[in-house]
């Protein structure tokens, strides 16, 4: 029994560290850069920065993971790194590549994934209160809020808007929306 928990417990180990190994991402490292800015502030002598980065190795070591698996990838997913606010993502800059790939992509994947919301917008939360209702409530930058409502009735969704009606669709106008991949009222 304990050989059986110890083997799932490594296997989770493993997992994680195969998720923590492949979740990372290019970025501006901008932990790392704090440090290292701290570092030269220390002291004007080359070979005291040289000591003083010694001493800071674990730091640095703690600060460069944080980077490459934590910070990095929200800037990637993201477009802007959270530790230096500068936008956009590294791996988003223009550059001289010597592959060049992007003409042969779909345009979405020339894109901040996460960047897809409108202008203003800081979050959009989901919900279903109950079967026949699906609801978004929209966070706006400047505090504001509005919240857009899908209700079943009968054959018909009624669509609403901070509590106004905007928009009945019918089955058919639904099925048609759905397989062009877009809801136009």
């Amino acid at each position: 029994m304990a050989v059986r928990q110890r083997g799932r417990a490594l296997a989770l180990l493993l997992g994680m560290g195969a998720s923590l190994g492949l979740g990372g991402c290019m970025g501006q490292m901008g932990l790392s850069s704090m440090v290292t800015k701290g570092n030269l502030s220390v002291v004007d002598n080359r070979y005291g920065r040289a000591g003083v980065f010694v001493l800071l190795s674990p730091v640095y070591g703690l600060a460069a993971t944080a980077d490459l698996f934590v910070f990095n990838t929200i800037e990637f997913w993201s477009g802007k790194n959270p530790i230096t606010g500068k936008a956009p993502a590294l791996v988003d800059q223009k550059s001289d590549a010597i592959i060049k790939v992007n003409q042969h992509l779909d345009p979405a994947l020339n894109q901040v994934p996460l960047a897809l919301l409108p202008q203003g917008v800081r979050e959009v939360q989901v919900s279903y209160p109950d079967e026949r209702t699906a609801q978004m409530e929209i966070h706006y930058i400047d505090g504001q809020r509005s919240l857009m409502r899908g209700e079943m009735r009968g054959e018909r969704l009624d669509l609403y808007l901070d509590d106004r009606l905007v928009s009945t669709l019918s089955r058919e106008q639904r099925d048609a929306a759905a397989s062009r991949g877009a809801v136009q009222a």
